[in-house]
Formats: structure tokens, C-alpha cells, sequence
């Protein structure tokens, strides 16, 4: 179900000036806002504790090895 707000002036204006592109839906900048305040999931969380993990022990790949692998 669809449903209207009602906005300030300046309030409209930030958020016209927030816009990614021309015609990015006001539904999609206000999701962008939403999701940027919500806590990541504990699986998110794992993730990025592994890959620091990861790069304090080194096990990192150089952008030359990767574009040498990649054959680019």
C-alpha cells in the first residue's frame, strides 16, 4: 500500500540533493538512509571480524597478483 508524507520545504530540498541519480525514487533514497542506521546482521559482523583477521595476518592479495591472475 502506497501512502504520501508530508515534508518541510528544506527537508525535501536535502533530500532531493541526497539523490544518487535524476530519477531515484524517494522510496529508494529513504531505504539508502534507513539501511545506513541499521545494526549489521550477526553474520555481517563475523564476516568482517574474519576478514581482519585475515589482512593482520597477511593473507592479502596485491591488486598486481590479482590482475596477473586474472591475466588483465
Amino acid at each position: 500500500m502506497a501512502t504520501t508524507i508530508q515534508v518541510s520545504n528544506s527537508l525535501l530540498d536535502v533530500l532531493r540533493h541526497r539523490k544518487m541519480y535524476d530519477n531515484e525514487s524517494y522510496e529508494d533514497l529513504l531505504w539508502d538512509l534507513l539501511e545506513d542506521t541499521m545494526e549489521l546482521s550477526e553474520e555481517t559482523k563475523a564476516l568482517i571480524k574474519q576478514a581482519e583477521d585475515e589482512f593482520k595476518r597477511g593473507k592479502v592479495h596485491t591488486l598486481e597478483k590479482v590482475e596477473k591472475e586474472l591475466e588483465l
